[in-house]
C-alpha cells in the first residue's frame, strides 16, 4: 500500500512553513536537487531563485539564510530515519537482529518503498553523508540548540540508545555508541568514496564495508566483558 510521508519541523528553522504551500513544497525539492548537484557552499538561494523561475525575494520568505534550509532538510531527515527504525524494525524479534537490522538503515541508501515523498532519496542520502555535519558544527550552535531544533537528532539517538541497552542494559555508554554509529556511517561512507586510505575498504562495495565495519565495532564493544 502506498502512503505519504509528512514530518513537523520545528518552526523556529524556518521563517514560513514551506509545507503550507505548493512553492514552499517545491523549494525544499528543488534544494536537495542542488545541493547534491552543487555541493552545499555552491548552492545559493540565486540559484535555487533561477532553479525555481522565482525570486531571491520569495525564498527569503521561508527562510533566513541557507544554514536554515540545510538545517530544515536535515530535520525531515532524522525525523525519516527515526520512523524507519520503528517501522522496519517492529517485526524483528532478537535485540541482536534489531541492531544489525539498524546498522544496515544507517549505512543503505533509503528504500523506495517506505512511504512516498516527492524528495528524491538518494540525493537526501548522499547530502546527509557530504553535508549533515555543517548544520552543528559551526559558532552559533549553542544558540540555535535552544530552540530544540536538533531534537529530532537527539529523538533518533534515544531510540538507538535504547535498542544498545536492549542488547546489552550494563554498557556505559549508550547515547555516545548511537551517535557514533550514525556519524560513523556517514564519514566512513565519504572517506571510502573520496578519501579511501582514511579506511579499510579497498575494493569492497562501500555500503557493505560501513555496514561490516559498524557491526564489527558495535559487538565487539558491546560483548566485551565489563
Amino acid at each position: 500500500m502506498d502512503y505519504s510521508l509528512s514530518f513537523k519541523v520545528n518552526d523556529k528553522i524556518y521563517l514560513r512553513d514551506p509545507e503550507g504551500t505548493e512553492l514552499g513544497k517545491q523549494m525544499v525539492k528543488h534544494s536537495i536537487d542542488l545541493i547534491f548537484q552543487l555541493g552545499f557552499e555552491h548552492f545559493t538561494f540565486k540559484k535555487l531563485a533561477t532553479e525555481m523561475n522565482t525570486t531571491e525575494a520569495t525564498i527569503y520568505r521561508y527562510f533566513e539564510n541557507k544554514h536554515r534550509l540545510l538545517l530544515y532538510i536535515l530535520n525531515w531527515y532524522w525525523s525519516y530515519m527515526e520512523y524507519l527504525v520503528l517501522f522496519q524494525l517492529e517485526p524483528v524479534q532478537s535485540s541482536k537482529s534489531k541492531l544489525e537490522k539498524l546498522v544496515e538503515l544507517l549505512t543503505r541508501e533509503l528504500p523506495e518503498s517506505a512511504g512516498q515523498t516527492d524528495y528524491n532519496k538518494n540525493y537526501l542520502h548522499q547530502i546527509v553523508i557530504s553535508e549533515s555535519s555543517k548544520v552543528y558544527l559551526v559558532k552559533e550552535v549553542k544558540e540555535i540548540n535552544q530552540h530544540e531544533v536538533f531534537k529530532p537528532y537527539k529523538d533518533l539517538c534515544e531510540r538507538i540508545s535504547n535498542l544498545i541497552q536492549a542488547y546489552d542494559p550494563h554498557y556505559l555508554y549508550p547515547h555516545s555508541l548511537s551517535s557514533t554509529l550514525i556519524e560513523t556511517s556517514h564519514s566512513q561512507l565519504f572517506f571510502s568514496m573520496y578519501l579511501p586510505k582514511l579506511t579499510d575498504c579497498g575494493s569492497e562495495n562501500k555500503q557493505v564495508f560501513v555496514e561490516k565495519y559498524l557491526k564489527d565495532l558495535v559487538f565487539t564493544l558491546l560483548n566485551k566483558p565489563q
